[in-house]
């Protein structure tokens, strides 16, 4: 299908928007779940090798799947950023994001598209229920990162912000890309979902589960993702500080 076709005309159009980088081995069955739940989708290849690019090149050849390569790894901040540009390009108003390694439940993807659908001036955002195979690390590291989005948003609305899955309204997020610098990185999920609620656009949150696959690539860099989040909590404080009058306001008013 030509990519130009991918997205049809509609008052409420969603697409799917699978940022990939080196995910050969489990993205097929992402694209077979989101083809099943019958969601058209965008994967973006941030720069991957030869054998993850060739996967990529044979998925977009079928029904309702495009393809955009950008020339260089970006992080996958920079490869939702190039997904949501080209989806408005495409005419969507909602992107559905989703995990390119596995992790995430696609049967779960008509319960995020209908939750979008009845609220769509909102972000939908995956609230993980995790099984056993979480690593324990990655598990209570996020405590720290929950903590600080409290803080920057003077509330306890943000349930989560790291989860990879979640609908967001495309108008607010073209808004915000053009107005602030956003997380290229992992610093990506936290930092937009921050900026939105600032910007007074409603979170609902939906529980999934997520399962971490025992052959599953993960692209977290212990030492460099975690000083880029710290600096990104850091602009944030900065940022809520300027904004605590509003949001103080917000809390009175008896809004998340």
């Amino acid at each position: 299908m030509p990519i130009d076709s991918l997205v049809p005309a509609a008052e409420y159009a969603l697409l799917v928007v699978v940022p990939v980088y080196d995910h050969e081995h489990a993205i097929a069955d992402v694209v077979a779940g989101i083809r099943a739940a019958g969601l058209p989708c965008l994967l973006v290849d941030d720069g991957s090798h030869a054998d993850c690019a060739a996967v990529l090149g044979g998925l977009a050849r079928q029904p309702h799947v495009g393809l955009l390569r950008l020339p260089h790894n970006q992080g996958k901040g920079g490869a939702m950023l190039a997904g949501f540009s080209e989806a408005a390009r495409l005419g969507a108003t909602h992107v559905l994001q989703i995990d390119a390694d596995g992790q995430h439940d696609t049967t779960e993807l008509g319960r995020f598209a209908a939750l979008s659908q009845s609220h769509p001036d909102a972000v939908i955002c995956g609230i993980p229920a995790y099984d056993e195979t979480v690593p324990k690390i990655r598990l209570y590291g996020r405590y720290g990162t929950h903590v600080w989005v409290w803080i920057n948003t003077l509330s306890l609305h943000l349930r989560d912000s790291m989860c990879g899955f979640r609908v967001y309204p495309l108008a607010p997020v073209l808004q915000v890309m053009a107005e602030e610098t956003i997380g290229r990185r992992m610093d990506f999920d936290t930092e937009i979902l921050v900026r939105l609620y600032w910007r007074e656009v409603p979170v609902h949150h939906l529980a999934t589960p997520v399962t971490y696959p025992k052959d599953g690539v993960s692209h977290f860099d212990v030492w460099r993702d975690n000083l880029r989040i710290s600096g990104m909590h850091a602009r944030l404080f900065g940022g809520m500080l300027r904004r605590a009058p509003q949001l103080l306001r917000r809390r009175l008013r008896g809004q998340p």
